[in-house]
């Protein structure tokens, strides 16, 4: 069947978008072989909104059929780094290189030497990507790392892991704790910066989100009240899975359980809600080694082809 790309135009184009990444996800038996919901979310309300990662008008396109259905979506997330979601019915190796013509026309990014650069994700098996990737100039990146998804299934025992003492784990209270929570952000993500680089005031769009809920966004406060980790948990009940993201401790506190403490809390409210998977993605040793110790299992590795145009 034929499909016509345009660019993302409306609002309800969201929308359309959300449910077609839930129907890919389904009918993929809930493997991440595209985005699920909540990361398409957190790339708009946090990527767009705080970070300024692009805009839904120039960086989504959509290829739809003659009724209006969904095909595939390209949509960059970080600058220069792509992703192709495409429902399995239409996937073909003349669907994936008109997407990646898109992509080199459209989302590269300027170098410091003044050519462009593009970041396209693909499967560590997925031979029909990696082949046409390789014909077009593209190769393995040795700047970034693989992204290791991860998933736990929830009718397995979550065994309850308690964190330092004085420590408590509890969900994110009102809005007079989004500084803190903005500071442990920044401790976690950014340890070596210097202090004047910090901001607050963002998180609010992260609450806008359609997928949040403040009794699964989980800190973990230091006996003088600070927060000294964390772990937000998007739960799609349509797929009755939970995404972790974002994830951390900042560095003063770690080695005190903290983080094996609020994944295991989540993982418990979760499997309360309906809940029986969960995922969260990790690209170094010290969370894949994290994430392992309390049952996520990688389950498939994304390589960054890049290119240099």
């Amino acid at each position: 069947m034929k499909l016509t790309m345009r660019r993302f135009q409306f609002d309800e184009d969201y929308w359309k978008i959300r449910a077609f990444l839930r129907d890919v996800l389904l009918i993929n038996n809930r493997e991440q072989v595209s985005w699920e919901v909540a990361r398409f979310d957190y790339w708009r309300w946090h990527g767009i909104l705080n970070m300024k990662d692009g805009t839904l008008e120039d960086d989504v396109f959509i290829w739809e059929s003659e009724r209006g259905e969904i095909g595939a979506v390209l949509n960059r997330e970080a600058p220069g780094s792509v992703f192709f979601q495409i429902h399995p019915q239409y996937r073909s190796e003349e669907l994936e290189r008109d997407m990646l013509r898109v992509a080199e026309r459209h989302l590269t990014v300027p170098t410091d030497n003044g050519r462009r650069r593009l970041h396209i994700w693909a499967e560590h098996e997925d031979a029909m990507r990696r082949n046409i990737l390789d014909a077009n100039g593209f190769a393995v990146s040795d700047k970034r790392m693989p992204e290791h998804q991860r998933r736990r299934v929830l009718s397995e025992p979550i065994a309850p892991r308690t964190p330092a003492e004085g420590y408590t784990i509890r969900a994110l209270g009102d809005s007079d704790e989004h500084r803190r929570r903005c500071r442990v952000s920044f401790r976690a993500f950014h340890p070596n910066d210097p202090a004047e680089n910090f901001e607050d005031g963002w998180y609010s769009n992260i609450q806008k989100a359609p997928l949040y809920r403040r009794d699964l966004d989980l800190v973990a406060v230091a006996p003088g009240g600070e927060h000294a980790a964390f772990a937000t948990i998007w739960y799609d009940d349509a797929t009755r899975t939970g995404l972790f993201e974002p994830v951390g401790t900042a560095p003063e506190h770690q080695r005190r359980g903290l983080g094996k403490a609020v994944l295991t809390e989540a993982l418990i409210r979760l499997r309360r809600l309906g809940a029986d998977l969960a995922w969260v993605g990790s690209h170094v040793e010290p969370a894949h080694s994290l994430y392992a110790s309390v049952g996520f299992e990688t389950y498939r590795v994304l390589e960054p082809w890049e290119k240099i145009v």
